[in-house]
Parts: structure tokens; sequence; C-alpha cells
């Protein structure tokens, strides 16, 4: 699907706040309720909006610790990853989780209500994989947070 400028308006509309009516979005996109509608539902059905979620305040719910978890191991095989995914998965304290290029081969954003959940979760973690080598960085400060992408 081409995206146009309008698209990109109501999606960056959409970014900022999901909840505003549909008469809002029109409005600020400089366009009409029924119009945006039909874009809005088309960018769904071609999967360029995807679900639709609310934002907590983690430290509000008692969720004071974020930790970057730099992982490297040595294990590369099929069963060794599919355990692994599995493992990240299945803990609701990963709030992401990449594959990387170079010498770390994960990282892992992981929120715990304070250092000793972190070491529950990093116990767990190594009792169902092995990894060879596990740095853990507590973020200090969070200074920029967004889902927003730069349309």
């Amino acid at each position: 699907m081409k995206i146009d400028a309008t698209d990109r308006k109501i999606l960056s509309e959409l970014q900022r706040d999901a909840a505003q009516s549909l008469d809002e979005i029109a409005k600020a996109v400089g366009s009409s309720k029924t119009p945006v509608w039909n874009r809005i539902r088309k960018m769904r059905e071609a999967g360029i909006i995807g679900a639709q979620t609310v934002v907590l305040d983690a430290e509000a719910l008692g969720f004071e610790a974020t930790f970057f978890v730099l992982i490297r191991t040595s294990e590369h095989e099929a069963d060794w990853q599919r355990r692994f995914l599995h493992a990240l998965q299945a803990r609701p304290e990963v709030q992401e989780a990449h594959r990387l290029a170079g010498d770390i081969d994960y990282i892992l954003k992981v929120r715990v209500k304070n250092a000793r959940a972190y070491d529950a979760f990093y116990q767990a973690l190594i009792s169902e994989v092995k990894v060879h080598n596990v740095t853990a960085l507590l973020s200090m400060e969070q200074i920029k947070e967004t889902t927003a992408l730069p349309l």
C-alpha cells in the first residue's frame, strides 16, 4: 500500500493519541470523518496499523528498575535458539529483545520492581538456557521513550 501525505498525518495523529475521536483526527488532518475512517481501515488491513494498546506508568505501578541485559552465547543451534526464544516470550519482564550483529548476541530490555526481582529473573533465565556471558546494565534515568515513528 502506498502512503500519501494525508495518511502520514493520520498516522502521526494516531501515534500521538489513538484514543481521540475520528472527528478530532479528521479536523487535525484537514479532512472529514468518512475518508479518514476509510484510510484507517485500509491501513489496518494492510498491516501498517497494528494492535492498539494503552501506555502504563511503570513506576506508578511499582516497576522502578529497568535493566539492559547484554547476552553472549556460544550456542547457535536451532534447538538452543528455540528454547531461548521460548524463555524470553514466557517472561513478562522482558519488554524488548533484539538479536544483534557484533560482539554481543542479544540485548534485552527488562522491567522489574527492583534488583531482587531482576536477580530472580536472571536465575530463572540461566536455569533454562545456557549462556556464555551476561552483563546487566541498570538504567539510572530514562531520558526519552517513544513508540512513535518519525513520519
